[in-house]
């Protein structure tokens, strides 16, 4: 399998994007190597504007030109688009629907060596907290492709979530991605493994490893965190005799929050969400850290098994 950061499948299709579209501006952050936005500026300089390490006024600066009927993408670390320009982001962007795209990239403990103060665990819960916010975490190059398009096509607010760490491509050139669906990639019969952005691969993973211990598990690609699946979700709860949730991300707020959600009001189903366990992360390799804080395919195993045998 061929592998990408999200980021850099972002920076590709905003360079198509920007070449095809006149109504498109690509705001960054001073960051624009790192995003990857460069790759717009180099096709396109009189559409990208460096707005230097202001991010509050990068999102005000967005808001603004999506008033005169622009399609805005704004990019800087999850840390610092969500964090330092919340109030922005709420009142400037959400508030109005404007049609700014918030493009985050160097997101979750996969970020790596940057550590704690860049490694955003909180983001998924700080955007689908916000009313008019669409929020969504693609998986792979593929997908990543897609959404930055469909993103593109509807109109008002979105917070697109992107890692820095090269992931393996899990989707197949006919996978169709579409807002607020959840994709089933792997069918089985005992319990449904939902998962967003690097986990998807790692529950794919868990798959082949609990087929040794007798377990037949489903996987889904829930891309979407708002809005969420919720027919879907449904579907799975009634047909399965568990879901596990796995984000790279507090458990606290995000995918697995936003599906006990759905099934306490549609179809009670006993949960087991794994994620970061509300504490900050540390420096170290993406896989290391993937390790430490249980998100890896050998942790997903042994805590899928487990909770197989409550049920």
């Amino acid at each position: 399998m061929a592998k990408m950061a999200t980021r850099e499948a972002y920076g590709k299709a905003l360079a198509v994007l920007v070449q095809e579209r006149n109504d498109i501006f690509v705001l960054d952050a001073d960051l624009s190597k790192s995003t990857k936005s460069a790759d717009a500026q180099a096709v396109k300089p009189t559409r990208h504007f460096n707005m230097g390490i202001a991010e509050a006024n990068m999102m005000g600066v967005a808001a603004g030109i999506a008033t005169g009927g622009n399609t805005v993408f704004a990019s800087s670390f999850a840390m610092f688009a969500v964090g330092r320009a919340f109030e922005q982001v709420r009142n400037s962007i959400a508030y109005p629907k404007l049609n700014v795209k918030i493009c985050a990239t160097h997101a979750g403990v996969t970020l790596g060596e940057d550590g704690a103060s860049h490694q955003a665990i909180e983001d998924i819960a700080l955007m689908r907290a916000v009313p008019n916010m669409r929020v969504i975490v693609p998986a792979d190059d593929i997908e990543t492709a897609q959404v930055i398009r469909a993103v593109a096509d509807q109109k008002g607010p979105f917070y697109v979530r992107l890692g820095r760490a090269a992931v393996n491509t899990v989707h197949s050139d006919d996978y169709v991605f579409e807002v607020g669906k959840g994709k089933v990639l792997s069918s089985g019969k005992d319990i449904a493994l939902v998962a967003c952005g690097v986990m998807v691969e790692q529950a794919l993973l868990a798959k082949e490893a609990l087929k040794e211990h007798g377990l037949d598990v489903t996987i889904v690609n829930m891309a979407t965190i708002k809005p969420l699946d919720k027919n879907l979700m449904v579907e799975l709860a009634k047909t399965h005799k568990g879901i596990v949730t796995c984000e790279e991300h507090n458990v606290l707020g995000g995918l697995g929050g936003a599906v006990a959600e759905v099934l306490a009001q549609e179809h009670p189903t006993k949960m087991l969400m794994i994620g970061v366990n509300d504490t900050f992360g540390e420096s170290g390799t993406p896989g290391a850290l993937l390790k430490k804080y249980g998100l890896s395919a050998e942790t997903i195993t042994e805590r899928v098994l487990a909770f197989s045998k409550t049920l």
